[in-house]
């Protein structure tokens, strides 16, 4: 409780500083909000809205963050949370979410209260990472006991991709685990970014994440200078799931089997999500 309340005052001493820092700027900022499929780059989306506060009257870190799935239990949470957190921030807040695109969750974020981002990656590399995170970094994580106990990186490999059927918290596979995600693509007021186009294409990438908040709000800084924040605020050593900075890693770790039960239960999210055109991979 205590250390709810410190960090709670340490956050709004900190906006509160930032408001006069930016006297000048409107205080009706809609609140930047990542949203985020997991091990897809959540915590570099955050450092880069972070970066709005060199240049704005934005909160210096994250507000708060919020999943569907309790952590170390693996309990999904009731949706009515999801709404109650939504409506727990403010403007100039920056929050994260692993959210689902329920429809009373995009009533809420696809309105001028928000002005969200949802990032994704590869499904590929997603169960890869989703593999050394649970295996090797997480040992609190609901499955950590089990990937332990499996003999090999190949037979945790297709657990990432099938999911645990038989357990007594749900961990569906990859594709269903995408689904309730979906919805955030074909909104236009949420601005869709690849995960591997911030390592690839980082610039234009930057200058899309930018020009999403301009579209709704005027900064007295220089695009330059806002462009510049963002790139600054990125540290990859600060986020656990970029491990090496790069794309296609899947490509090591994938034998012909993992292939072959990937096409079956995800092929179609493949090409829905634009990293192939059809099975022939």
């Amino acid at each position: 409780m205590l250390k709810s309340f410190l960090r709670s005052t340490v956050y709004h001493t900190e906006k509160g500083l930032q408001r006069l820092r930016f006297a000048s700027q409107s205080v009706n900022m809609p609140v930047l909000l990542g949203i985020s499929f997991p091990k897809s780059g959540t915590h570099l989306l955050d450092q880069i809205l972070l970066g709005f506060a060199n240049v704005a009257p934005y909160a210096k870190r994250v507000h708060s963050f919020y999943a569907e799935y309790e952590g170390e239990s693996g309990k999904k949470r009731e949706p009515e949370k999801a709404l109650v957190w939504l409506d727990s921030l403010h403007p100039r807040d920056i929050a994260s979410a692993h959210l689902f695109a329920r429809p009373e969750a995009i009533a809420r974020v696809c309105t001028e209260k928000f002005a969200p981002y949802f990032i994704f990656r590869d499904p590929r590399d997603v169960v890869v990472s989703h593999v050394f995170y649970v295996t090797d970094m997480e040992a609190r994580h609901v499955h950590h006991d089990y990937y332990q106990s499996l003999p090999d990186f190949d037979s945790r490999l297709k657990v990432s991709i099938l999911g645990r059927p038989d357990a007594n918290v749900e961990f569906s596979n990859i594709a269903d685990r995408f689904e309730p995600y979906l919805g955030w693509l074909d909104k236009k007021e949420v601005l869709t970014i690849h995960f591997e186009d911030l390592i690839h294409h980082r610039e234009s990438t930057l200058t899309s994440i930018m020009d999403h908040l301009l579209s709704r709000v005027t900064l007295q800084a220089p695009r330059q200078l806002i462009l510049d924040s963002l790139e600054t605020s990125i540290n990859p050593k600060k986020s656990p799931t970029f491990r090496s900075g790069k794309t296609g890693e899947w490509k090591k770790h994938f034998t012909e089997e993992h292939k072959k039960i990937f096409k079956e239960v995800a092929g179609d999210l493949l090409v829905k999500l634009g990293y192939e055109k059809d099975g022939n991979w």
